[in-house]
């Protein structure tokens, strides 16, 4: 969601600014980036060394409070092409589901906020026991969605989300934001998702298909 869906980066981290300087400390945009795509659990315990004296959840709710409402006041910050390539895949039928690291409550936030359906499941943070990169989320999310994970196309702008995808053994697809996606492994890189349809995805699960000698 975080980064490929949205551009929520910027709000995070001004969140995570503001805490860290709430217990004297100093947050740089350098350590902002340790936290991109990590666990909610992973992401507050660097800021706990940061010198946050909260504990874990108490410092994940205060963050997620924080960029709830820079959503609400400011709006959704869409990435380029990512509302139109989901409403692309909507219309051609394919199924649909937001996997993000951010709280439950938080994701469909900004589900709600959307204003076509646009996933067809949601699994988030605290709906699983092993955070990215572990494959849980992602295998978690194509049982939900009835289907093969093989049969999926992962989006991600993270590498621990690309290696989430990875480990689950879905085709994944690195569309670089903040962080480089370069030697992850990705299956394919794009710049942007701007100008992309459901033809596009479909076109690269066929191409990975053919190179491994699997059948969509």
């Amino acid at each position: 969601m975080d980064g490929t869906l949205v551009d929520t980066e910027p709000y995070w981290m001004a969140a995570e600014t503001s805490l860290v300087e709430s217990f004297g400390g100093t947050w740089t945009h350098e350590d902002a980036l340790q936290l991109v795509g990590n666990g909610l659990i992973d992401s507050a315990i660097i800021l706990q060394n940061a010198g946050v004296d909260m504990e874990a959840e108490a410092i994940i709710s205060l963050l997620t409070d924080g960029v709830q409402h820079a959503l609400r006041t400011q709006g959704i910050p869409f990435r380029p092409g990512a509302r139109e390539l989901l409403q692309s895949l909507r219309r051609v039928g394919i199924p649909t589901g937001l996997v993000t690291m951010s709280l439950r409550r938080m994701a469909l936030g900004v589900v709600d906020l959307m204003e076509f359906e646009a996933f067809d499941i949601v699994v988030a943070g605290d709906d699983v026991t092993n955070p990215k990169p572990h494959p849980e989320p992602y295998l978690h999310a194509a049982s939900l969605l009835e289907i093969d994970i093989a049969d999926a196309v992962v989006i991600e702008d993270s590498p621990t989300g690309l290696r989430a995808g990875l480990a689950a053994g879905a085709v994944a697809l690195g569309v670089p934001h903040i962080v480089s996606l370069d030697h992850v492994g990705a299956h394919e890189l794009w710049p942007t998702l701007e100008g992309r349809t459901a033809a596009d995805l479909i076109d690269l699960f066929d191409r990975q298909a053919s190179t491994t000698g699997a059948t969509r």
